[in-house]
């Protein structure tokens, strides 16, 4: 069964030499009782332990059923511990943290036994050695000889062919040992039990074979035994602890130790806790910051016009620091005339600026300069109307008012595309007070300012009957209606081949060209700290103005308009600027008056600046398209600032994760030297090294990740008391917001740092030795 050749053990401590085991031949039967005894030191316990596999011999070999062992690795050792031997010792090593029947159990664990097999396994071996009624008990609940019946049923539950006991009575009374040595004999009968004791009356008592042992060498042998050559032979079934295993036992030292594991969760979410809150900050600020920068843009988008300033063609020239001396005077134009640009707008730039991402420029207005004939009818009688906020009652008005007053010109222009949350313009930076947000190109709707009041003018130019701080209900104003007529409708042509308006506005505004817009809304700014881009009065989309400019394109008094070099309505001569000024109004210009796109952010705005740029690289200066940056300077100023300040106090927070991982591996080495002895139980019960650090492993998991939940719990119940602060110093609301995806990489991040802290420890309890592991106290 067992065949020990020549095997020798040598301890060098110091300049001594000790001889453990001294060329020791012996050879163990398949079934016997085989008692040694020997004084302390005589090596003993070295040659129990090279029969286990806990120690390695020096030389010689550990036959096995036939088998050599000289060749066996570190797994081929523990698979021997796991599936051919049981061990009983003096101090019991009972795993004090686990119950009874989990530490029957624990041997079965490692070899992989089905739950179910194991359970019963366990019972039937706790049956046997007399602990039925109490398999359900803690370790610390029993006797000392109950604790040794369970380190007997813990050693034969995986049915080893090979018993080793090391003076399993030398903690018990006289009668304790009777009953332990009955139980040992008992079970000699069905495998090798071999006891290492300085008792020889028991041995004698109790024992087939007594071999007494000294110096390292065997003395006496009562029932010699020789090995046959031929063998039933030996195989391994190799050990694998799990997971979840792993997980369990940590788990279950970490309960026994509820103080101590909550300090250290505590210590260790320290650094999380300040990232997270941080974190939820920044997320606010920023979220402020954007909601801010979102509403300034709202004001300040950028613009491209049909005439544009080059600001680096204005700087050209004024650098210089000196003084003329010549006596003549140069006539030039000035530096501002210089930077004009006309900008050029065809329809592939229109399309090129269509194609910008919703996510750089939530909205773009295209709008055109043509004039609006707008009617309304006013106590039953139909007069011309216009948006517009200049004084009617004026004397002083001048040709260009006139004008834009007889075409309807005036009123605030808002963008139509939709944004990329699928709110529109209005609907993202307005206030609905009244009515209903505008839903096709006829709907429009009347702006008040912050405290509801509307320009005086706006109204009266709209035909109403006001006196200065007269008020309005909403539903005095909600749905009033202006027609919109066309040109071939307005405009009448005389004998002499000009073009008046209409006298009979009624026939107008009865045509079945008219459109009706009406008022179905009033809004105000969302944010306080902008007054939006949206004049006081009438506001109507671009794309109205797209509509009136596809009608009367075609209409007559355009056609005769192009075809005069004279004003079609007066008669008069006319340069070209006032001619295209005229086309304009009449619709005879396709091209847009101006283009303005709202970017999301500040940001964003960089990117639709680079987006612009791109269209005029390659392109001749005539052909470029000037934009204006309204917000150039504020983007300058506050992009990147959020970021930088996160990042700072990130790092200085970082600090305390780094020392949460010092400390976790210094709870973990803490743990390895309190658990020494676990150790060795698990190594003798045949777990491998990676068992071991497995378990290890498993425990700074359990910490990293508690700690992690804990920090990030205690972060956002923090946020309440900080949003409450801030709320009364600065009056913002639910800044700190702490993002889920940020709470998760924490913990993550948590769960990271602990398991690198708390792993070399664990590799270094993996790496004791099971036989001085054992003797730890």
């Amino acid at each position: 069964m067992l065949e020990l050749k020549h095997i020798k053990k040598y301890y060098h401590v110091g300049g001594t030499l000790t001889k453990a085991q001294d060329d020791v031949s012996v050879a163990f039967r398949k079934q016997e009782f085989v008692a040694i005894l020997g004084p302390s030191g005589s090596g003993k316990t070295t040659m129990l332990n090279i029969i286990g596999g806990l120690d390695r011999y020096d030389s010689g070999d550990l036959v096995i059923k036939g088998k050599s062992t000289k060749d066996f690795k570190d797994a081929d050792w523990d698979a021997y511990r796991n599936n051919s031997v049981g061990f009983i010792f003096q101090s019991y090593n009972l795993i004090s943290h686990l119950s009874i029947m989990e530490n029957v159990e624990m041997g079965m664990t490692l070899s992989g036994v089905p739950a179910a097999e194991k359970q019963k396994r366990a019972e039937n071996a706790l049956i046997r050695v007399g602990l039925k009624d109490h398999m359900h008990k803690q370790p610390s609940q029993l006797s000392g000889g109950q604790m040794q019946r369970v380190a007997i049923a813990r050693a034969i539950a995986n049915d080893p062919e090979i018993l080793l006991a090391d003076e399993p009575t030398g903690a018990l009374d006289s009668q304790t040992s009777e009953e332990i040595m009955q139980l040992i004999k008992e079970l000699s009968k069905e495998r090798l039990v071999i006891m290492v004791t300085h008792n020889p009356d028991l041995a004698h008592k109790y024992a087939d074979r007594v071999i007494e042992f000294a110096d390292g060498q065997i003395k006496h042998d009562s029932n010699p035994h020789v090995e046959s050559e031929k063998q039933d032979g030996f195989k391994l079934n190799h050990t694998k602890m799990s997971y979840w295993t792993a997980l369990k036992l940590s788990a279950t030292n970490i309960r026994t130790k509820k103080g101590r594991t909550f300090l250290t969760v505590f210590a260790s979410s320290i650094g999380i806790i300040g990232i997270a809150v941080v974190l939820a900050l920044s997320n606010g600020f920023q979220k402020q910051i954007d909601k801010t920068q979102s509403e300034a843009m709202a004001s300040m988008p950028v613009t491209i016009s049909q005439v544009g300033t080059d600001t680096n063609a204005m700087m050209t020239g004024t650098e210089t620091k000196t003084f003329s001396k010549s006596s003549t005077v140069t006539a030039e134009k000035s530096a501002a005339d210089k930077a004009q640009h006309t900008n050029k707008l065809p329809q592939s730039y229109l399309d090129y600026i269509n194609k910008m991402p919703t996510k750089d420029a939530r909205s773009i207005a295209v709008t055109y300069g043509t004039g609006m004939n707008l009617v309304r009818k006013v106590n039953g009688k139909y007069q011309t109307v216009s948006f517009s906020t200049s004084n009617p009652d004026s004397s002083s008005v001048d040709a260009s008012a006139m004008m834009a007053a007889s075409t309807g010109v005036g009123g605030s222009v808002y963008p139509v595309k939709r944004t990329s949350s699928g709110k529109t313009f209005l609907q993202t930076y307005y206030k609905l007070l009244s009515g209903s947000y505008p839903t096709k190109a006829t709907d429009i709707v009347l702006v008040v300012d912050k405290k509801n009041t509307v320009n005086i003018n706006a109204l009266k130019n709209l035909g109403f009957s006001v006196k200065e701080g007269q008020k309005f209900n909403f539903n005095d104003l909600i749905g009033t209606s202006v027609q919109l007529v066309a040109n071939d409708d307005y405009y009448t042509k005389l004998p002499t081949g000009t073009y008046l308006p209409t006298q009979d506005l009624s026939k107008a505004a009865a045509s079945s060209n008219t459109k009706t817009l009406h008022i179905t809304g009033i809004v105000r700014v969302k944010s306080k700290n902008s007054d939006g881009l949206l004049a006081s009065g009438i506001a109507y989309s671009s794309a109205l103005t797209k509509q009136v400019l596809d009608e009367n394109k075609s209409s007559a008094i355009v056609a005769a308009q192009k075809q005069s070099t004279t004003n079609i309505m007066t008669g008069q001569q006319m340069d070209q600027a006032t001619r295209t000024a005229i086309m304009t109004t009449l619709g005879g210009v396709s091209t847009p008056t101006s283009v303005q796109i709202y970017p999301t952010t500040f940001k964003q705005k960089d990117k639709v600046l680079a987006y612009l740029d791109k269209w005029n690289k390659g392109k001749s200066k005539a052909d470029k398209v000037i934009y204006t940056d309204l917000a150039g300077t504020v983007s300058d100023m506050t992009g990147g600032l959020m970021d930088a300040i996160t990042y700072v106090l990130v790092a200085f927070a970082g600090i305390s994760l780094v020392t949460s991982m010092i400390m976790i591996a210094i709870i973990t080495y803490t743990s390895v030297l309190e658990r020494t002895k676990e150790i060795g139980v698990l190594k003798a019960l045949g777990a491998r090294k990676k068992d071991i650090t497995r378990v290890f492993d498993a425990e700074t998991f359990i910490l990293g990740f508690g700690a992690g939940l804990f920090g990030i719990f205690v972060a956002w119940l923090l946020t309440f008391p900080i949003n409450a602060v801030l709320a009364n110093v600065t009056g913002l609301s639910g800044v700190a917001v702490l993002n889920p995806v940020h709470a998760i990489i924490l913990v993550l991040i948590s769960t990271i740092l602990t398991l690198l802290g708390g792993h070399v420890p664990a590799r270094m309890a993996a790496k004791k030795d099971a036989a001085i592991a054992l003797r730890a106290e």
